[in-house]
């Protein structure tokens, strides 16, 4: 099951689930094909990955996906992947776009897709922080959601201050793989690096949309911050059952 970066450390060099990701075929920016969507998994299962946890995205303005409609692609999908001898675990949620739509339906008390006992993945626009984002975090805990920030990392906005400050407002941090890499680019990655040295990365997702995403977390693997990262008490690891 796990592989050991020394046996002082005693470290496991995969995590065990992967929260984040956008595998269920056509229904937003991910995988187009079941076929893709097959060969995009068995990529991440000889990454070590055990569970998986798929997130497509609620986007009102752009795919038009509703928690209803996510669920049944996902019902959809599970058949194929027992037709093809797949056994993992394949869950589903949601990485919700902090918008006026995920807003009204928070209002209404609307249940929303959720990971893990009512974790919830959302991200923001990403270049100004949201007026409303700190009502939104106020009112899901309210309702007894664990609101989890994607990719914290990746929004012109945010600082080590604002993340501080989301943190101490309950805000779980779930930073993407591929920023160790400077996938996204070296302040998005300089970033990165900086939360794990603080110790504020809860989550840590694959965000995988496609092929490319799983041939490029190989190299993820070999960075230092990512053994630094995997000291942290992540929750990947506890979300098996």
């Amino acid at each position: 099951m796990f592989s050991f970066f020394s046996k002082k450390r005693n470290l496991p060099v995969t995590l065990v689930t992967d929260m984040h990701s956008h595998l269920i075929p056509g229904i937003d920016d991910g995988v187009k094909t079941p076929q893709e969507a097959f060969d995009v998994i068995d990529q991440l299962l000889e990454l070590g990955y055990q569970k998986f946890v798929t997130t497509p995205h609620i986007m009102t303005d752009y795919f038009g996906n509703t928690a209803e409609s996510v669920r049944i692609a996902h019902e959809r999908f599970l058949p194929l992947l027992r037709e093809k001898n797949y056994t993992m675990p394949f869950d589903c949620a949601a990485e919700y776009y902090l918008d006026d739509t995920v807003i009204a339906a928070v209002a209404r008390k609307e249940p929303l897709l959720t990971f893990g006992g009512k974790y919830l993945l959302f991200e923001t626009n990403v270049i100004s922080e949201p007026l409303q984002l700190k009502e939104f975090i106020f009112s899901i805990t309210l309702q007894g959601y664990k609101p989890v920030l994607a990719h914290p990392e990746r929004y012109q906005y945010m600082t080590l201050e604002k993340a501080e400050d989301l943190r101490n407002r309950g805000v779980l941090l779930q930073l993407n793989l591929l920023s160790l890499i400077g996938h996204y680019g070296p302040p998005i990655q300089r970033l990165a690096e900086k939360l794990i040295a603080k110790g504020w990365v809860d989550l840590l997702g694959t965000d995988c949309h496609n092929l490319d995403h799983t041939r490029l977390l190989r190299a993820v693997t070999r960075t230092s911050a990512y053994r630094k990262a995997m000291e942290l008490p992540l929750l990947n690891n506890h979300l098996l059952a």
